[in-house]
C-alpha cells in the first residue's frame, strides 16, 4: 500500500499559516485601536531539550504575531513554592493575557496545583479544571490548542460534521476528552477509545472521523482505517530506524493511503497548536478589554 496521494493529505503547516496572518492583522488592528497588545508568559522550569525547542518556537511565533512575549527559564530544582509565586505574579500582571506552563514539570512539583493555580481568563492551554468543566458543559471556555487545531482541520475540510461517528483513541485530559467535547458540539456521535478497548479495531473501522492520541508510534495501522474516513494523526513519537532518528505518527502513515483524508506527521496537527495558542491569547485578550 503506497503513501497516500497529495489530495489526501491535510496541510496543517499552511492551514497554521493562514490562521497565524489572520491573528497578525486582528493584533495589529486592537493595538491601532486601543494601543495595547496581547502578552503570553510561557515558563519553562528545567532544560528538557524538546521543552525548550517548544518554548524558543512559540517565542518566534508570539513576537512575529505582534504579541508581547514573556520567557521565564527556572532551573530544574525550582520548588512548587517557587512557581506558584511566578503564576501569582503573572496572574496580576495586566500585560500578561496568557499563561503558559510548559510540561512536563520536574518530579517535586505538583502540575495540576501549577495549572489550577492560573487565571482562568489567562489559561490559554485550557487546562484549569474551570475551563474544562465549562467546555464540558457548553459553557464559554478557552479551549486546549491541540484538540481545537484538530476540529479546524476537520471542519475546513469536511466542513458540517453533524450526524459523524467520531472515534478517538487516547483519553488524556490534553487532547482525548477535550477533543470529544469539541465533537459533540459539532453533532458528531463519539465514541472514546484506549488502549484496553476490547477490539479496537473494529471499533476504529467504524469511523467516519478517527483521532489517534494514543502515544504509541504507528500504533494505528491501515486495515483498522474505514475507507473515505478522515484520519487526524495527534502523535509526535521519536523512532530509530536503519540508524536514523525520525518522527512518526500513532498511525501507520504508508499503509493510510485509503484514507480520505490524514494529517502528516510531522507538518499536521503540530503547526495547529502554536497557532491555536496565539488564537487563545488573542482571545483571552479581547476577553479582558470586555472586563
Amino acid at each position: 500500500m503506497g503513501n497516500p496521494r497529495p489530495e489526501v493529505i491535510i496541510d496543517g503547516k499552511a492551514a497554521a499559516a493562514i490562521l497565524a496572518d489572520k491573528i497578525t492583522a486582528d493584533v495589529a488592528e486592537l493595538r491601532w485601536e486601543t494601543g495595547l497588545v496581547p502578552g503570553l508568559a510561557v515558563v519553562l522550569v528545567g532544560d528538557d531539550p524538546a521543552s525548550a525547542v517548544y518554548v524558543s518556537s512559540k517565542h518566534r511565533q508570539t513576537v512575529a504575531a505582534g504579541m508581547a512575549s514573556f520567557e521565564h527559564r527556572l532551573p530544574v530544582e525550582t520548588t512548587e513554592d517557587d512557581l506558584l509565586a511566578l503564576i501569582e505574579r503573572l496572574n496580576g500582571d495586566p500585560a500578561v493575557h496568557g499563561i503558559l506552563v510548559q510540561l512536563p514539570l520536574p518530579p517535586q512539583i505538583d502540575a495540576n496545583a501549577v495549572l489550577n493555580a492560573i487565571e482562568p481568563g489567562k489559561d490559554v492551554d485550557g487546562f484549569h479544571v474551570q475551563n474544562a468543566g465549562s467546555l464540558a458543559t457548553g459553557q464559554e471556555a478557552l479551549v486546549p490548542c491541540t484538540p481545537l487545531g484538530c476540529l479546524m482541520l476537520l471542519k475546513e475540510r469536511l466542513g458540517d460534521l453533524s450526524g459523524l461517528h467520531a472515534v478517538i483513541v487516547g483519553r488524556s485530559n490534553i487532547v482525548g476528552k477535550p477533543m470529544a467535547q469539541l465533537l459533540l458540539s459539532e453533532n458528531c456521535t463519539v465514541t472514546i477509545a484506549h488502549s484496553r478497548t476490547r477490539d479496537l479495531a473494529t471499533i476504529c473501522r467504524s469511523a467516519d472521523i478517527l483521532v489517534a492520541a494514543v502515544g504509541r508510534p504507528e500504533m494505528i495501522r491501515g486495515d483498522w482505517i474505514r475507507p473515505g474516513a478522515a484520519v487526524i494523526d495527534v502523535g509526535i513519537n521519536r523512532v530509530t530506524r536503519d540508524g536514523k532518528s525520525r518522527l512518526v505518527g500513532d498511525v501507520a502513515f504508508a499503509e493510510a493511503a485509503h484514507a480520505g483524508a490524514i494529517t502528516p506527521v510531522p507538518g499536521g496537527v503540530g503547526p495547529m497548536t502554536i497557532a491555536c495558542l496565539l488564537s487563545n491569547t488573542l482571545t483571552a485578550f479581547r476577553r479582558s478589554l470586555q472586563a
